[in-house]
């Protein structure tokens, strides 16, 4: 995708319960864990790490507590000046993307809602789908090492 640095998602790390923590590392999968927020680029490597958070955590709210989420969000994270897409004399900022549980922002792109979209809506989100896909396989690289 055009003007996209790198793409973001957390993954669940199953442990055991620690003790007095009641339900805060409890998941939606009925598991306990904590959670490893991570960026990638196009290459598989991973730009950004953050590891600790509660199972309980939705990934959205994870960033937003992460640093680089907190410097994304405040705009002091350095991402290339906007630039021109392909074909077509409009800036776009430079972004990230994430899925459903991350918030649109100027610089995060998620997927359109819904079942019952239109179909530019529904080839936009294939097409995140597929740079979303990176993150996802990165991971997968991770745990079979």
């Amino acid at each position: 995708m055009p003007n996209c640095v790198g793409a973001v998602d957390g993954k669940h790390i199953d442990i055991q319960c620690p003790p007095d923590t009641g339900s805060m590392f409890f998941n939606y999968k009925k598991t306990f864990s904590i959670v490893l927020m991570g960026i990638c680029d196009a290459n598989y490597c991973f730009t950004h790490v953050d590891v600790g958070a509660h199972g309980s955590q939705s990934d959205g709210g994870i960033f937003e507590n992460a640093a680089v989420g907190r410097a994304l969000l405040f705009g002091q994270l350095i991402l290339p000046e906007d630039k021109s897409l392909p074909k077509c004399d409009v800036n776009f900022p430079f972004y990230f993307v994430g899925d459903a549980a991350f918030p649109l922002k100027r610089h995060i792109m998620r997927p359109y809602p819904g079942h019952l979209l239109n179909q530019r809506k529904r080839i936009y989100n294939y097409r995140l789908s597929r740079a979303r896909r990176i993150i996802e396989n990165s991971f997968g690289i991770l745990v079979s090492r």
